[in-house]
């Protein structure tokens, strides 16, 4: 992530970082308190940026950072704690909604909730939509979703974040079948694979693939089977989608939303979308 030609976390950061006063009033919305929920947060480093202007403003904020991984959630509650020791700041572990389900009525204050990186580009259009309606019915009508977006742009650019020169993304994409190994039994010969990235400019989406580089087997001891590969046959690692502003607005109606405002970097690479319950939602 931290790869130059790995655009996007530059880009989000930028908006954040030029943008928070902005960012702030759309928040407040004439109400100085509001609770901040990130689901799946990461190291926070982006969202930290965030956290310190509002509290030098004197913000009454909460953070409530939700992740499936709970050593991750250690790390980002010590990070957080020392640097902002004035925070209230709650994490939880578990299921998104089933946390979130908990949180709807609870107090009455705004809620944010957070959902950054383009991590909505790894979901299918329909899969990307059942997940927005689900915030939707776990969200008070005074609440806001604020995602980021990965927008349409130059396709060389974009297969050079996930097909790049120093090979981090094909090692990243390689280490799974490490962990296979490790974690699973499995036996894979990682020298056996190789690493194809591609952007189908009229889907708009990039793609990620392993592929067996000969005929072969793979045995996973914790499934109890073996897996046989032909020579060039691909595994299909992950999809991450680019989006264009029509396509945010239609998944944001057809979830029951609209945008309130849009912020974006300033070579329009990148756009955090921040929605607020519709008014006159689909029927």
């Amino acid at each position: 992530m931290k790869l130059p030609e790995y655009y996007l976390t530059g880009a989000e950061l930028e908006i954040f970082s030029t943008q928070t006063e902005a960012i702030r009033h759309a928040f407040e919305n004439g109400d100085n308190g509001f609770d901040i929920i990130e689901l799946g947060a990461g190291d926070g480093t982006k969202t930290a940026v965030l956290v310190d202007h509002f509290l030098k403003h004197g913000a009454d904020i909460t953070y409530s950072p939700i992740d499936i991984s709970q050593e991750a959630l250690d790390a980002l509650s010590a990070k957080f704690n020392a640097r902002f020791p004035s925070l209230k700041m709650e994490t939880r572990n578990g299921d998104y909604f089933r946390i979130l389900k908990s949180l709807k009525n609870g107090g009455g204050r705004r809620k944010i909730l957070l959902f950054l990186g383009s991590n909505i580009g790894n979901f299918s259009r329909e899969q990307s939509i059942e997940f927005f309606r689900q915030l939707h019915a776990v969200m008070n009508p005074n609440d806001l979703l604020f995602i980021g977006f990965d927008l349409q742009k130059d396709p060389h650019v974009i297969l050079n974040a996930y097909d790049d020169p120093q090979g981090i993304t094909a090692a990243f994409n390689v280490n799974l079948l490490r962990r296979i190994n490790r974690e699973l039994g499995g036996n894979f010969d990682l020298d056996k694979f190789v690493h194809y990235a591609l952007y189908r400019p009229v889907e708009c989406a990039a793609r990620s693939f392993l592929i067996s580089r000969e005929q072969q087997t793979v045995y996973i001891e914790a499934l109890g089977r073996s897996f046989d590969f032909e020579p060039w046959e691909a595994i299909f690692m992950e999809i991450s989608q680019k989006y264009n502003m029509a396509m945010i607005e239609g998944l944001a109606a057809e979830s029951g939303f609209e945008l309130k405002q849009n912020f974006f970097d300033s070579k329009n690479y990148y756009c955090d979308s921040l929605w607020q319950l519709s008014q006159h939602p689909r029927r």
